[in-house]
């Protein structure tokens, strides 16, 4: 495997990843920008509305009629976001050249059809094409609501707005459902256009061979669009609170939720994984083993580190009159690594972990793409192999450092409504 990374104009990475046990190829366009709640919505539906079509496709059924001529290959958008960036783009997958019946240059063709979706989008009088529009609306709007009717990821997401109010983090990476509604074709055009001028854009390409012609076309593609790059924090660390911030909602739900934020100003961050790991991200972390299978007080009880923020979030499923006491456990499950009551076992099953999810990097185009963003964002481009090793290095005196610097920020609940 051979990874590499150069600028193809200001602002504008490629990055490659060449695996020759690869038998398609991938390639990604991210759009990078700061979030925030009057532009969310408006930059979803900008950059999913290229996924659909183009002016040489334009049509869902035409472009995947052409998708489909191409050996079944790929083409959707996605948004997403990390800490207070906004991460929008394009994905793109198709087989191997080698592969192809009649011969044809397959990274050549797909990259004509990346390159008009978006340089040349199935838009008029700066606006996108009415019908189109719609159906991407309409997706938008489902994913929206989608996110409503899961209630564990609604009680994420309700947690991170009380955690970091005031912070682009506070926003949702698709906007609101009011303001998905009221984006109009025009609008979405505009924010997809001042994307394409302001935001920071990453480009990754995975595939068994190295292919000199695609960067250069990119190029050449991207040098006709008059930029201004805005600059990006990809690590805004969020201070902790003065006073404990406590909201909740009532729903018409069986099972409450419990969001519980900490926060921390330290930098180590294999350690803070650590402890993130250790306290509950596997089954033989302290809240499963503890506080779900010994004590009962929840349906399910983990955590995760969210390191752009400095910020560990533990979210639980419980009975409402075990709600104290549970919140109660918790915290005594992190004093208990404060104090360093950690045992070999655990931190060897926190390696174990850290050994089994970095072996899955590679196994799929995907992976490495998302890996080495992650690694680009960090501002530490390093192997798999590298990183592995930086968690070895890591002493049960850095977890419990790391533990200690955790202070508590905020809690979410939502309730189940009283019976009438």
């Amino acid at each position: 495997m051979k990874y590499e990374r150069t600028e193809l104009a200001d602002n504008i990475g490629y990055s490659s990843v060449i695996d020759e046990k690869f038998k398609t190829s991938f390639l990604t366009v991210r759009f990078i920008t700061v979030l925030g709640s009057r532009t969310a919505a408006a930059n979803a539906l900008g950059i999913s509305s290229l996924s659909s079509s183009s002016r040489s496709y334009d049509s869902i059924a035409k472009l995947n009629e052409k998708l489909s001529a191409l050996y079944g290959a790929s083409l959707s958008s996605f948004t997403r976001k990390r800490g207070d960036v906004q991460i929008l783009g394009l994905s793109s997958s198709w087989i191997n050249s080698r592969f192809a019946i009649d011969g044809e240059d397959l990274d050549v063709e797909m990259l004509e059809i990346v390159k008009g979706c978006i340089f040349d989008p199935n838009a008029s009088e700066g606006e996108f094409e009415a019908d189109s529009f719609r159906i991407t609306k309409k997706d938008l709007l489902d994913r929206i609501d989608a996110e409503l009717n899961n209630k564990r990821g609604y009680a994420i997401s309700r947690a991170s707005e009380v955690a970091y109010r005031g912070e682009p983090a506070e926003n949702s990476c698709y906007g609101t459902k009011e303001t998905a509604e009221a984006v109009s074709a025009k609008e979405a055009f505009e924010a997809y256009k001042r994307l394409l001028e302001t935001a920071q854009i990453e480009i990754y390409y995975i595939s068994s061979e190295k292919n000199d012609r695609i960067p250069e076309m990119l190029r050449e593609a991207f040098a006709g669009i008059n930029r201004t790059p805005e600059k990006v924090v990809f690590d805004g660390i969020s201070p902790v609170k003065e006073e404990l911030a406590e909201v909740s909602d009532e729903f018409d739900v069986n099972q409450c939720k419990m969001v519980m934020n900490f926060k921390t100003d330290c930098r180590d961050k294999y350690a803070l994984k650590f402890v993130s790991t250790i306290f509950g991200e596997t089954p033989v972390s302290k809240l499963f083993v503890n506080v779900r299978e010994k004590l009962s007080l929840c349906y399910y009880c983990a955590c995760r580190m969210v390191s752009s923020k400095g910020t560990l979030m533990v979210d639980s499923g419980v009975e409402k009159n075990n709600i104290k006491k549970a919140r109660t456990e918790i915290l005594a499950q992190l004093e208990e690594i404060c104090r360093g009551n950690i045992t070999d076992d655990e931190i060897q099953s926190a390696m174990l972990s850290f050994e089994n999810s970095l072996s899955q990097v590679g196994d799929v185009p995907s992976s490495y793409e998302t890996y080495y963003f992650e690694q680009f964002c960090s501002g530490n481009i390093i192997t798999p192999a590298e990183r592995l090793a930086e968690y070895k290095a890591v002493t049960k005196e850095r977890i419990i450092e790391a533990a200690k610097s955790l202070k508590p920020d905020s809690v979410y609940l939502m309730l189940n409504k009283e019976a009438e």
